[in-house]
């Protein structure tokens, strides 16, 4: 597996993707709209990233586990499992330093606090935090803003759906 380490090979990427410097991901990395990936993180095979997505710094997306039953022949002889697609939805925040495991799919909207390291499945629009990771509290609590929210997003196709340098102040 070739992890690489410029932009400029990545294929399936939107324009508007960015990522910090000492990023390594694989060269099928799938990126959305403004999608970004923070210094010094590690995606591996197989990961997909939706639209307005920010992974903070040290995330690493891993997996492809060593086949450890073998019996008679050494764990690094054994082989690796078949590395599952890993799909992050549109709108997630991803915290500094979190760990995901390959295979797991984050709905759209989520929240994972830092540090936490993801090995199950996490449910839209939800907060997640702590090792392992575990869902805290829905992010909206209130149906109206979550209806709101997802139309937003569902009408982001639009270059001008947003003001960016307006966010950005």
């Amino acid at each position: 597996m070739a992890l690489l380490r410029r932009q400029k090979k990545l294929k399936f990427v939107h324009r508007t993707f960015y990522m910090g410097k000492g990023v390594r991901v694989s060269g099928d990395l799938r990126a959305g709209r403004y999608a970004y990936i923070g210094p010094h993180s590690i995606i591996y095979p197989k990961v997909t990233i939706g639209d307005y997505t920010m992974l903070a710094n040290d995330v690493s997306i891993i997996g492809g586990d060593h086949d450890y039953l073998k019996a008679g022949v050494p764990i690094i002889f054994a082989g690796r499992g078949l590395l599952s697609p890993t799909n992050i939805g549109k709108d997630v925040w991803i915290g500094a330093h979190v760990k995901i495991k390959a295979g797991i799919s984050i709905g759209d909207g989520a929240v994972i606090a830092m540090g936490s390291i993801v090995t199950k499945d996490v449910e839209p629009y939800s907060v997640y935090a702590g090792v392992p990771a575990r869902k805290l509290k829905d992010r909206f609590d209130d149906h109206k803003d979550l209806n709101k929210h997802r139309a937003m997003l569902e009408n982001s196709h639009d270059q001008n759906a947003f003001d960016f340098e307006m966010l950005c102040k």
